[in-house]
């Protein structure tokens, strides 16, 4: 019987031995595991969150280029409105010097008129609209007339909202940005919560879900556009 006894506790011991550099690789494996997942969060996270920096500067950056646009646009429309009041007071003036048969009068005003108003100007003289009730109204009703300033001041408008719109598409990398830095931040909190456990069984569990959470803010970083 003692015998038996002795064999049996043998046998334990050797059981023993080989079960635990068993554990002792079981642990050192999760532990590298850990560490790859702790650096590529570290990574991502510096990468996100210099990305999230950049295309929010970006966004300032073109913000205040569309404010700039719709400022130049604001001036030139004004100096076009300016310039349409002026032929409208020249218009008028000639209309009241023929209309008194004021010839020297009329062609006075007539060679006031701004050079880009001249050919609707000169198409509605034609027009004889002191005596013609279907006449256009004014030489701007005519298809010759056209004003440079208030085209500008068009596209300027359009080139500010389309910065303006490229303004709101890096706000909204930005914020894609954040919230990847944001899901990364769970990853870290799983791990440091997954350290705080002895059982290694509960570790692997926590790191496994760690890990395949990672994949997501991973996958973002690596389809979202770069600044």
């Amino acid at each position: 019987m003692a015998e038996a006894g002795g064999s049996n506790i043998e046998i334990a011991h050797h059981l023993s031995e080989h079960k635990k550099p068993t554990e002792s690789l079981n642990r050192e494996m999760l532990e590298i595991v850990e560490a790859i997942v702790l650096a590529v969060v570290a990574i991502a996270t510096a990468w996100s969150g210099y990305q999230a920096a950049l295309w929010t500067g970006h966004q300032s950056e073109l913000y205040g280029q569309a404010d700039k646009l719709r400022v130049l646009a604001e001036g030139t429309a004004t100096n076009a409105n300016q310039e349409r009041l002026y032929d409208a007071w020249v218009v008028v003036e000639w209309l009241k010097a023929d209309a008194h048969g004021d010839k020297k009068l009329a062609d006075l005003f007539g060679r006031r008129v701004l050079p880009e108003f001249r050919p609707a100007f000169e198409a509605w003289k034609k027009t004889d609209p002191l005596n013609n009730p279907d006449a256009p109204v004014g030489p701007s009703l005519m298809p010759q007339y056209r004003n440079a300033k208030t085209e500008e001041a068009v596209k300027l408008n359009e080139e500010a909202t389309k910065v303006f719109d490229e303004g709101t598409v890096a706000r909204k990398h930005s914020d894609e940005y954040v919230r990847v830095t944001v899901t990364l931040a769970t990853v870290l909190l799983l791990m440091a919560v997954s350290q705080r456990f002895k059982t290694t069984g509960v570790r692997m569990g926590m790191t496994a879900v760690a890990a395949i959470l990672l994949c997501l803010p991973v996958f973002q970083i690596l389809s979202l556009p770069r600044a």
